[in-house]
């Protein structure tokens, strides 16, 4: 069996629990599905796992069933078919139904919401000092190991995933959308969750998921540096420090592995006054990573609800400062 079936196996037994989730593994299926256009979403494959999961996937991430299915027991491979004419549809009953469809879609490709709840999921049990169950639930949204995590260790990893998935989950996809619609900005989310599953530096993913890791890159330049920009502002807005902010930022925004990890976390950093990243566990092996920002005070659970707080606040600039400049566009 070869390496790439072992890991599409594998990645089919992982249970469809969480529907956020479910719709991201949905949209890196759509990325590279046989036929993606205005009239039907057509899916091929010969991976029995995966053939069996598809339906259960589709349903549990948009409670969608295909049109077509292969009959059970077939062999070989197998094509399942959603016709895809409701934008389209829509649209052509009057402009605003088209609007409203590509406003659904490009709320689907939106994390902030479903980003703070999890956080705040953290947050309760620690304030309830429930180190396990904070340990569990800060372990459904960060991929370091967390079992032996400390309370300011699963603090510090709840803060630094809000932060970093500001650009990735709510900046990103904003501006993706206002460039090219709901199809571009569920193209970004399918780069960046083939990044975030596959896209580490250990023995069984480091050639598989390079080109995951490259392509994130290259979709993330230009929506990080604009997330940490726009975090300073929003630390300023929510009665952090902006000034601390954009100090740490200048400073610290290249301290991580990745090129643009650190540029929304140094900003969170630096306006929280707390020490962000440092050496952490993947899959049982130690990473010796740099740490963001300066220790001024202890990190607290507080800071998580801080955070959320000024990531709300970036999205709501990105959004004023995004319609604007499209107002503008169309204007001239």
């Amino acid at each position: 069996m070869s390496f790439s079936s072992e890991a599409k196996n594998e990645l089919c037994h992982v249970p469809l629990n969480r529907t956020c989730c479910a719709r991201a593994e949905a949209y890196g299926v759509l990325l590279y599905c046989h036929t993606f256009d205005r009239r039907e979403i057509r899916i091929i494959t010969a991976n029995d796992a995966f053939a069996q999961r598809l339906p259960k996937l589709f349903r549990r991430a948009f409670s969608l069933s295909f049109d077509h299915v292969p009959p059970e027991g077939a062999a070989g491979k197998r094509t399942f078919l959603i016709t895809a004419l409701v934008c389209r549809l829509a649209a052509a009953l009057h402009p605003l139904a088209g609007l409203a469809v590509q406003m659904f879609w490009c709320a689907q490709a939106l994390a902030a919401k479903g980003l703070a709840q999890e956080s705040r999921n953290v947050y309760k049990e620690l304030q309830k000092q429930d180190l396990p169950a904070a340990r569990k639930a800060v372990a459904r949204i960060v991929g370091r190991d967390t079992q032996n995590l400390t309370a300011e260790g699963v603090t510090k990893a709840a803060v630094e995933t809000v932060a970093e998935n500001a650009s990735d989950g709510v900046i990103a996809p904003l501006l993706y959308m206002l460039l090219g619609g709901a199809p571009l900005a569920l193209t970004y989310k399918a780069i960046n969750t083939m990044d975030s599953m596959l896209g580490y530096k250990n023995q069984k993913y480091l050639y598989f998921g390079r080109a995951a890791a490259r392509l994130d890159d290259v979709a993330n330049y230009l929506p990080s540096r604009l997330a940490g920009l726009l975090w300073v502002a929003a630390a300023a807005l929510t009665g952090s420090s902006a000034r601390g902010a954009w100090k740490i930022w200048r400073r610290d925004r290249r301290n991580h592995a990745s090129p643009n990890s650190a540029q929304t976390e140094s900003a969170c950093a630096g306006a929280l006054g707390v020490q962000l990243a440092g050496p952490a566990y993947y899959f049982g092996e130690y990473y010796d990573k740099p740490t963001i920002g300066d220790a001024l005070r202890p990190v607290e659970p507080k800071d998580i609800l801080r955070a959320d707080r000024m990531m709300y606040a970036e999205s709501l600039l990105a959004l004023v400062l995004g319609i604007a400049l499209r107002l503008l566009v169309l204007a001239m």
